[in-house]
């Protein structure tokens, strides 16, 4: 089991900046791949970021690309993204899960554990 803590969420406003946290405890893999989901109101979850543990490989929606950076602590089990020049569309609850299959895949039917989801919001 690994257990996931997500932190760092809030309100912010266009164009501003937010970092969130996803601390991963018990059964940790080093091959294990984390990402960043996100899910608006009335919309399908959808895939943000996610980077190897081990090899540093990252990967991003278009959507997000140039804004966001996905980064991890292996000393720390944390994983990290910053949210730069924020827009109201990136308004949602985002969520950390983690994937056993060391290949990174956006879908999240190969994410085997997620966290309980932080909340951003972004005002116009």
């Amino acid at each position: 089991q690994v257990q996931l803590v997500e932190s760092g969420g809030g309100l912010v406003q266009a164009g501003g900046s937010l970092r969130l946290s996803c601390a991963a405890s018990g059964r940790t893999f080093s091959s294990i791949v984390m990402g960043w989901f996100r899910q608006a109101p009335g919309k399908e979850r959808e895939f943000v970021a996610a980077i190897t543990w081990s090899g540093g490989f990252t990967r991003y929606a278009e959507s997000v690309k140039g804004r966001f950076t996905i980064s991890r602590d292996n000393a720390k089990n944390t994983v990290y993204l910053q949210m730069n020049s924020l827009k109201p569309e990136d308004t949602a609850v985002y969520y950390c899960a983690a994937s056993p299959v060391e290949r990174v895949y956006s879908s999240g039917k190969f994410y085997s554990y997620w966290g309980q989801g932080t909340q951003v919001t972004v005002s116009s």
